[in-house]
């Protein structure tokens, strides 16, 4: 005897049924291809920012013997770069808050590549000093788009991908001083070598702009708020100040140390050592982070960098400062990819909004960091003055620790 429910779909019912499953399952691989692709393009401008950036710090000697500066010349230089970068400030945050991220993106990188053949092609230091302006000021629009983009993608995927994009930086930084140190060994003209890396970023910035997220552009909070300072921004802050001025010292002055004081011809091997385990420990950075905790990570990142420079420092001889060098990569890999994250998550502002005044402290940071080297060690030696990456590692710690008690307290009253 057939005996037939009523919960039993019908035939038809049943192939719709199967339809939309499919339909379903169509649209999550369409999607998760979609971002699979996003995150390749972004990782590819992280890479190419790193690349663009280190061919710039590590033909920084180069920069120094062709104009004849000594250290606190050079300092001043330096100092072009956070001029460059705070003028880009009020820019950056309109650009920000008026258009999607992807716009300014490669408008800002498209110019960084041109400043980057011009610094190449200068003559005299007025022609230099125009130039580096320009690219530090292209450099912090590209940047505060960049890392807007990262965040947004980030809210596809289950698991963290922050540390791995600015992983990506590091590994481009290293593929630029690879370079660097094979053009210098072929005696390749400073001139060659930056119009070179100019046109290959132009081409991926044509290529890659199509593959960019769309409509990232928040509705609130895109605003400057100029009142009292937020105290969970400037703790963030402060932290990215301290950690940038030890990268932005490493990365500019690492190749005049292993030239001054360890002397060796191949000056850079620092910079390629620090750059290598800088890249090793933001590709790790997710998973260390999940398995500790930020704030233990911050702690572990500060001991690092203290660590390292002590050793370099005080004994300067080649492998202690390849060691110490390495060190202090690892140490300040995580901390602008967390503290970026933790804007991400600002209350007050919108991801992008907040990144921009982030990346103010660290863009700050980072572009003092090299002339209070130079004048440091003008001074008194260039030894003594690398101390100062000690001390920041060392103010991390008590910041940190009261960035995550306000956060717990907020979330407590919230």
């Amino acid at each position: 005897m057939m005996i037939i429910s009523e919960d039993l779909p019908d035939a038809d019912t049943s192939v719709e049924f199967v339809e939309n499953e499919l339909l379903d399952l169509q649209c999550n691989y369409n999607a998760m291809i979609s971002n699979t692709k996003h995150r390749f393009f972004l990782s590819l401008f992280f890479f190419m920012s790193g690349l663009s950036f280190s061919t710039w710090a590590s033909r920084i000697p180069t920069i120094k013997s062709t104009f004849g500066f000594n250290e606190a010349e050079l300092g001043s230089l330096l100092l072009a770069l956070p001029i460059g970068s705070l003028l880009g400030l009020p820019l950056s945050g309109w650009l920000v808050s008026k258009y999607n991220s992807r716009v300014p993106l490669t408008v800002g990188y498209g110019l960084n590549a041109f400043s980057l053949a011009l610094i190449g092609f200068s003559y005299n230091t007025f022609s230099l000093v125009v130039a580096v302006v320009l690219f530090a000021f292209t450099t912090r629009i590209f940047n505060i788009s960049v890392n807007t983009q990262a965040i947004t993608l980030q809210k596809r995927f289950d698991k963290k991908i922050m540390g791995s994009f600015h992983g990506y930086w590091s590994m481009g930084g290293i593929a630029g001083i690879l370079l660097s140190t094979l053009l210098l060994e072929l005696s390749i003209s400073i001139q060659h070598h930056f119009i070179a890396v100019a046109i290959a970023m132009l081409l991926i910035t044509l290529y890659s702009y199509q593959f960019l997220l769309h409509g990232d552009r928040a509705k609130t909070g895109n605003k400057l708020i100029l009142s009292k300072p937020d105290p969970y921004i400037f703790y963030l802050g402060s932290v990215v100040f301290l950690c940038a001025i030890c990268e932005g010292g490493m990365f500019d002055w690492s190749g005049i140390y292993f030239q001054e004081i360890i002397r060796v011809e191949i000056f850079t091997y620092g910079y390629l050592i620090f750059m290598t385990f800088m890249a090793t420990s933001r590709f790790l950075s997710d998973v260390i982070i999940s398995r500790f905790g930020m704030p233990k990570t911050y702690i572990m990142s500060a001991v690092f960098i203290i660590s390292g420079i002590g050793l370099a420092t005080i004994f300067p001889y080649f492998w202690p400062a390849m060691i110490g060098f390495s060190l202090v990569g690892f140490g300040t890999a995580a901390i602008i990819p967390m503290s970026y994250a933790l804007a991400g998550a600002s209350k007050k502002y919108s991801a992008g909004m907040a990144i921009s005044i982030i990346a103010t402290y660290s863009i700050t940071g980072m572009l003092l960091g090299p002339p209070l080297i130079g004048y440091l060690a003008h001074a008194f030696n260039l030894r003594v003055s690398f101390i100062i990456f000690a001390l920041c590692g060392a103010l991390l710690i008590p910041i940190t620790k009261m960035f995550f008690k306000y956060q717990k307290l907020s979330n407590e009253i919230a």
